[in-house]
């Protein structure tokens, strides 16, 4: 299975459902199952981001109170890479809204805009059929898209 490797506290936001649109530098060909994994790594301005809404909202609706609890070096979840779209001069923030009501499945609000990176240029990685692992299974990440042996 493909695997994607994510700096806490997004690795955990896609897991619980909070995200459903991770943004990326780059574009790939490849759609269908991605397992989600958070990277070992963790730099300051990603644990200082936790204390901010709306991300410490969605983490304590989660029941992840403590940042200590978020996991790193391990996958988290499943899901499946279903669309991608370019975020361009022709996309600006209210018709990405409008491209994600009529995929039916993502809605590009407030919430979902500030746990990614819209700037034109990047693209919308669209996920669907999270499955957040009930026990997170250790793994190294990598960067790009990368095979992982268990799922």
């Amino acid at each position: 299975m493909k695997a994607l490797t994510l700096t806490q506290p997004w690795a955990t936001l896609v897991a619980i459902g909070a995200k459903q649109i991770e943004t990326r530098s780059w574009n790939t060909s490849y759609r269908g199952p991605l397992a989600i994994h958070a990277a070992k790594g963790w730099p300051t301005s990603a644990k200082d981001i936790c204390f901010e809404e709306p991300f410490v909202s969605a983490l304590e609706a989660a029941n992840f109170m403590e940042l200590d609890n978020l996991p790193r070096g391990v996958i988290v979840a499943t899901c499946e890479l279903v669309h991608i779209k370019k975020i361009d001069e022709l996309t600006p923030f209210p018709a990405c809204s409008a491209f994600a009501r009529r995929k039916g499945l993502w809605l590009l609000n407030a919430r979902e805009h500030a746990f990614g990176d819209y700037s034109m240029g990047r693209y919308m990685w669209l996920l669907d059929n999270v499955v957040m692992l009930p026990e997170p299974v250790p793994a190294k990440g990598a960067l790009s898209l990368w095979e992982w042996g268990g799922g």
